[in-house]
């Protein structure tokens, strides 16, 4: 072994992995070549690595942070219970055949493709919950166009590579600023154009402002358009069985039994939820 090669440097040690790379670097012959790859590196990282290296050399071929220069972003301001709908309306609306989408927590993930099949829109989510034969699936079937949107978290989305992909959404901002444009270099790749959406709720403005101040710069701010709020489509629970019939006792008194203090009981069954076809949006 003459090159040990480690890409997506920065999540690899920072996630935990970095007592598994000292396991595999012993294995190695102590002359060889190491080569540490990654869309950013925060200064924490870049001293964890000087103590992997030798006279280490650091290669840049864009500043530090830096999106590639063909990604059109914009921020769309949303409150967090109409992102679903504002994302199908954006699909829908803009004849996306391709669109990667990034939450944050694998639930999370499972929980908007459903709602997006819902809304009858081709989706698959991976995580890394998911088995390799699925993600490996369902991979395949957003490259080939069966599936229209991918829902993905951070960790097993880095290293895709996909070819020309037009769209991604931020549908949840990162905690950690850095992974933003780990995210949105997805698309864009090899001197190619693409565009990077993000969802913020009134409860990410902290999120983005840290996002902007990674980028040094702030993020265009777009107008929302009017999009359809409607009601969650789920399959009706099964009804409960009906209770065994009781005997007929015989009555001892006449007219109807009022409870204590001579009121009748209020009918429950009032019903809560989005009402179909309300739209939302503003500039």
């Amino acid at each position: 072994v003459r090159h040990f090669v480690l890409d997506e440097a920065d999540r690899m040690l920072d996630m935990g992995f970095i007592h598994a790379i000292r396991r595999v670097l012993k294995l190695l012959p102590d002359r060889r070549q190491n080569l540490m790859f990654s869309a950013t590196y925060s200064d924490d990282i870049r001293d964890l690595a000087t103590r992997l290296l030798r006279d280490p050399v650091t290669v840049e071929v864009a500043p530090r942070n830096a999106t590639a220069d063909r990604v059109d972003q914009r921020v769309y301001r949303v409150p967090k219970e109409h992102k679903r709908h504002l994302l199908a309306h954006l699909i829908r609306d803009g004849g996306w055949h391709q669109v990667l989408v990034f939450t944050r927590t694998k639930h999370g993930a499972n929980r908007l493709a459903e709602q997006l099949a819902g809304a009858g829109i081709a989706t698959a989510a991976i995580h890394g919950n998911k088995s390799q034969n699925a993600r490996v699936r369902a991979l395949a079937e957003f490259k080939s166009g069966q599936t229209t949107a991918l829902v993905a978290t951070e960790v097993a989305a880095r290293g895709l590579d996909i070819k020309e992909l037009p769209f991604v959404v931020n549908y949840e901002l990162p905690n950690v600023p850095e992974d933003y444009v780990h995210r949105i270099g997805r698309t864009a790749r090899a001197g190619g154009a693409g565009c990077a959406i993000s969802l913020v709720a009134p409860d990410e403005g902290g999120l983005l402002k840290d996002i902007e101040r990674v980028l040094r710069r702030p993020l265009p701010l777009a107008a929302t358009p009017d999009f359809p709020v409607t009601a969650e489509q789920r399959a009706p629970a099964p009804r409960p069985a009906a209770p065994p019939a009781r005997a007929s006792q015989p009555r001892h008194q006449s007219g109807p039994k009022h409870p204590a203090g001579g009121r009748h009981p209020r009918p429950s069954g009032r019903s809560f939820g989005a009402h179909a076809g309300r739209r939302f949006g503003g500039s």
